[in-house]
């Protein structure tokens, strides 16, 4: 099943708004720098090395 762009984004915003409860607005570095930072390598690597024959 495919999903729409519609849809992923009411997903991720659900998601934000059941963060957004009891999670401090200060405190929300801490669940997203580490998906941040391991795309961040993912991406590298694949520059890097994804392109080799």
């Amino acid at each position: 099943m495919a999903v729409t762009l519609n849809t992923l984004e009411s997903h991720l915003w659900e998601s934000a708004n059941i963060l957004r409860g009891p999670v401090d607005a200060a405190d929300f570095k801490t669940y997203i720098f580490p998906p941040l930072f391991f795309k961040r390598i993912c991406d590298v690597w694949d520059e890097e090395y994804g392109n080799r024959p």
